[in-house]
Parts: structure tokens; sequence; C-alpha cells
């Protein structure tokens, strides 16, 4: 997980951030198991809104 999103996003990192955080994305959710903890809910969402970011910003569909 990026510690720190901004509008100031330097878009040449998504190639690297954008993988990266799909991967931990997929790891926390195979992971979570049928009835996930509150904390984990908590950082998919992180996560899922975090890569929302980053391809609305660098328009990567």
């Amino acid at each position: 997980m990026l510690d720190q999103l901004e509008s100031n996003y330097d878009c040449a990192n998504a190639g690297d951030d954008l993988p990266r955080l799909l991967a931990e994305l997929d790891r926390m959710k195979s992971g979570a198991g049928d009835e996930p903890s509150k904390g984990d809910i908590e950082a998919m969402n992180r996560l899922e809104n975090q890569i929302a970011f980053i391809r609305n910003k660098c328009a990567i569909r």
C-alpha cells in the first residue's frame, strides 16, 4: 500500500505502483477467508481506492 497519494502523483510511477497494488490486493483477498476482519476490509478498501485513483489520474483502464 502506498503511504500517501496526492493530486500531484507522478504517473510515471504507475507502471510499478499499479501492479504492486493489484498483487497486494489479490493476496489480501485470497488470505482474508470467508469472514475478513474489519481491519482487512478497511485495508482492501484503501487498496481499491488507491488503484482507482491511479487509474483515473493516469487514464489507465
